[in-house]
């Protein structure tokens, strides 16, 4: 499938049925931000709550992603954040690498090529595997900057669902490297988009601007 514009790509996404994922799943997920962001956030997929929001990132772990970007001067409305896997798996498993591929290459990499970021922050394994190369680890190549397909540096880092599941010392050595991988992202977009505001004074409640799109998927 190709697609003349953004739009026309999302609301084909939503109605997505190509492969198993979809029949335990509320339904596909989109993206939420600016699609004419210098930074893009690829994550892994959604889970509860982003099945029921119909976006990426809103849940306890877009709370936790909210906190850390805030940290580095970056408020979620001003980037634009997707995920490689559209659908939430069942039991919210981990999605496989041959998931991954097949539903990024059908949405994703179209995704992209109309974003057109400069940057990309990949959140966790999956999005690593598949922006970088099937035997990425994640505990190995963060914080390392590789190239994309796209043409796009990207830089990998811990996705916060992982950070939730912490605590102690392993916790505040995950958030501190977090930190120093968003901050080294954030630097190097700025470098290629210097007149880019990355930050809202206004920062915005993702749960309430989607949910419209909440009680819709309700009614479905």
């Amino acid at each position: 499938m190709s697609f003349s514009n953004h739009d026309e790509l999302e609301q084909s996404l939503l109605t997505c049925e190509l492969c198993q994922l979809h029949k335990d799943a509320i339904g596909p997920t989109s993206y939420n931000g600016n699609v004419l962001s210098p930074l893009a956030i690829v994550g892994e997929g959604p889970g509860g709550v982003e099945d029921e929001y119909g976006v990426p990132l809103v849940g306890p772990s877009g709370q936790l992603l909210d906190k850390a970007l805030a940290s580095v001067g970056v408020s979620r409305d001003k980037i634009y954040t997707t995920n490689v896997i559209k659908c939430r798996p069942k039991n919210n498993r981990t999605p496989t690498i041959e998931e991954g591929a097949f539903c990024a290459q059908n949405w994703l990499d179209q995704e992209l090529s109309f974003v057109r970021p400069k940057i990309i922050i990949a959140l966790g394994s999956v999005a690593l595997k598949y922006l970088y190369r099937a035997d990425g680890r994640i505990t190995k190549d963060r914080g390392q900057w590789f190239d994309t397909k796209y043409g796009v540096a990207a830089i990998a880092t811990y996705h916060p669902a992982y950070l939730l599941r912490l605590t102690g010392k392993a916790l505040i050595k995950a958030k501190w490297e977090v930190f120093y991988d968003l901050k080294a992202a954030v630097e190097k977009c700025q470098a290629l988009a210097p007149d880019y505001q990355f930050d809202s004074v206004e920062k915005p409640d993702l749960l309430s601007m989607y949910a419209s799109r909440r009680d819709m998927r309700r009614q479905n």
